[in-house]
């Protein structure tokens, strides 16, 4: 693909954030900021409340798209790590326990251990495989105190795409009554996520990986039962008289400007989803993913971490080249062949430490919805031709 300034790139980082975007979402941006790009809720011109209008309307469009009883669940972020801040702090207290797994990104395991460092809360981390990243319930359950508040889990690992059993953990905390809360981040848009059947309390999501929106916005759903302290305090255009944040959901968690032509990139996103469909798009990755695999494995030299698998596993595949460094495989593979990657530790030093791969770190392929067969066997060829370096 051919980008901006005539950079030419082949794409396998949308781990990270997924690109391009859909040609709708970068319209539906343009037109909002020159037609609408008033500050919403915040007058009562025409402008302001047409932008109002079209934030509601992404809202509204984000819980039918996880089945959220009320939109009002749904709270606007600057991003997943911003949601999950929100979520941990905003229902932790003194002397409460919390459950996570070891293939946990850090923006769940900073916010936790900064409570823990302040004497707040305990933590108890839950060992997974360590060839597959893979997590077993009975873990989760054997870890449970009488104080357990939260548990924690990824849905997909970001390092190795290992998919976790979120159904059956969300069945286990309702019976137990402890609060349920899932990192989707690799995961929204991607696979059908229904917080209802899966009994999830708080999830977080991005805008700008799956659900194919722009950098800069996300979310969390705050199931109704639940009261979040706020994080921030602020202008929220409504109760304007009142000197303390309101008590009304989602204002009481969204203070300041929202960013606007996000949320509606984000929408259009979504819409683009809908329209060709969460299964095609998904059914498209995990071919690339599988090829990959098999073509993957062929290759001696290389190592695959993960289940190795794509009913167990998103579309993200973690290798390293014998024993050379991740980072310089993935300098060789943008600078002599133009294909972007993911190397190093990938913000999850638990996974990586489960894997065995904290030292040498892994290379990481994720292909998105606009690879194609033609994209893999580049990086095949690229990966058959490290590997014979590093062999000889």
């Amino acid at each position: 693909m051919e980008f901006g300034r005539g950079i030419i790139l082949i794409y396998f980082d949308n781990a990270a954030t997924s690109f391009p975007k859909p040609e709708v979402v970068y319209d539906k941006m343009d037109k909002f900021m020159r037609n609408k790009g008033a500050n919403p809720g915040r007058a009562g011109h025409q402008l302001a409340n047409a932008a109002s209008r079209e934030i509601f309307a992404v809202r509204e469009l984000i819980a039918d798209f996880f089945n959220i009883e009320d939109s009002a669940e749904v709270v606007f972020a600057l991003n997943t790590t911003d949601a999950l801040n929100l979520g941990i702090r905003g229902i932790l207290t003194k002397g409460d326990h919390v459950i996570i797994s070891s293939m946990e990104h850090n923006s769940v395991i900073r916010p936790l251990k900064h409570l823990e460092r302040e004497g707040l809360i305990e933590i108890s981390v839950v060992d997974c495989d360590y060839e597959t990243g893979e997590l077993l319930i009975a873990d989760i359950e054997s870890s449970i105190k009488d104080n357990t508040e939260l548990i924690i889990t990824t849905h997909a690992s970001n390092v190795t795409g290992t998919l976790m059993p979120i159904k059956e953990i969300g069945q286990l905390a309702n019976k137990k009554d402890i609060n349920f809360m899932v990192d989707v981040a690799q995961t929204a848009g991607v696979y059908e996520i229904d917080v209802q059947k899966l009994n999830i309390d708080l999830m977080a999501f991005p805008g700008h990986k799956g659900l194919l929106g722009p950098q800069g916005v996300g979310g969390l759903y705050i199931n109704k039962k639940l009261s979040l302290k706020s994080l921030r305090q602020g202008g929220t255009g409504s109760n304007s008289e009142a000197i303390y944040q309101p008590e009304t959901i989602p204002d009481r968690y969204e203070s300041g400007t929202p960013n606007g032509p996000g949320i509606v990139g984000l929408g259009a996103g979504i819409n683009y989803i809908l329209d060709k469909g969460i299964d095609n798009l998904r059914k498209h990755e995990l071919e690339l993913t599988e090829y990959l695999l098999e073509e993957l494995i062929k290759i001696p030299e290389v190592k695959i971490y993960g289940p190795q698998d794509i009913d167990k596993q998103a579309a993200v595949i973690s290798i390293n080249i014998g024993r050379e460094a991740a980072s310089e495989v993935g300098f060789i593979l943008d600078r002599a062949f133009n294909i972007g990657v993911r190397t190093g530790l990938h913000c999850s030093p638990l996974a990586h430490q489960t894997l065995g791969t904290d030292e040498q770190g892994t290379v990481r392929i994720s292909p998105g919805i606009f690879n194609t067969k033609d994209d893999c066997e580049e990086l095949l060829t690229a990966i058959r031709g490290i590997a014979k370096e590093v062999q000889g």
